[in-house]
């Protein structure tokens, strides 16, 4: 498989799984219809449209390509009505949002890479692939968004990322590269939302006249 195939081939699943998750979080979050397409293809392809606006990669592939409107509305059909997927999918938010973090971090440093970007670049880049689109879904659903509440989130796609660079740099094949950082992403962002692991925050002190009182 060759490593333009197989960029294409994660984004594809990357997009499916991002809209999903923003897809499901719309629709438990009581949004019309629209208002969950508008969600599941924000969320699915706002990362990658700003990362090929970046690198000069226009129009970004999330507009040009019918089959990333295709896949998100897909998945965005499935999120509201395919009953038994949801049921069988515990959490299934955690579980897509988690994949998709994984697979855009990848193909954002390789497309990154491929355009001819430093490692430094494509490291950023492929964390902006990533964590853009939860960010959008976040906003628009009126939460704050993960990456600013000490959530191992950003830090999964970062640590994807550099696997990814510097195996490219290492000359690892394309296909067992992609697959570390994908799993190490996967299994850091899952087990921190399953057992509530943060970064460190701090607490903003008491006000003199609180701590009087």
């Amino acid at each position: 498989m060759t490593s333009l195939l197989l960029f294409y081939i994660l984004d594809l699943a990357g997009t499916f799984a991002f809209a999903f998750s923003g897809a499901v979080a719309a629709r438990n979050r009581g949004l019309d219809v629209f208002g969950i397409f508008v969600v599941a293809f924000i969320v699915a392809c706002g990362g990658g449209v700003v990362r090929d606006v970046c690198i000069g990669a226009v129009p970004p592939a999330g507009l040009s390509d019918w089959r990333y409107i295709a896949i998100s509305s897909v998945a965005a059909l499935m999120a509201m009505y395919s009953r038994i997927v949801r049921e069988r999918l515990e959490q299934p938010i955690v579980l897509f949002d988690s994949l998709g973090l994984g697979l855009f971090a990848v193909t954002g440093a390789q497309k990154a890479m491929i355009y001819g970007l430093t490692s430094e670049g494509a490291v950023i880049l492929g964390v902006l692939t990533a964590v853009g689109g939860g960010m959008a879904r976040d906003i628009l659903l009126n939460r704050v968004p993960a990456i600013l509440k000490g959530q191992i989130y950003a830090l999964a796609a970062l640590a994807a990322a550099l696997i990814e660079v510097f195996g490219n740099r290492a000359h690892w094949p394309a296909d067992r590269r992609a697959a570390a950082a994908l799993a190490t992403c996967f299994v850091l962002r899952y087990l921190a939302v399953r057992f509530n692991w943060h970064l460190p925050r701090f607490v903003k002190p008491p006000d003199d006249d609180d701590s009087e009182k």
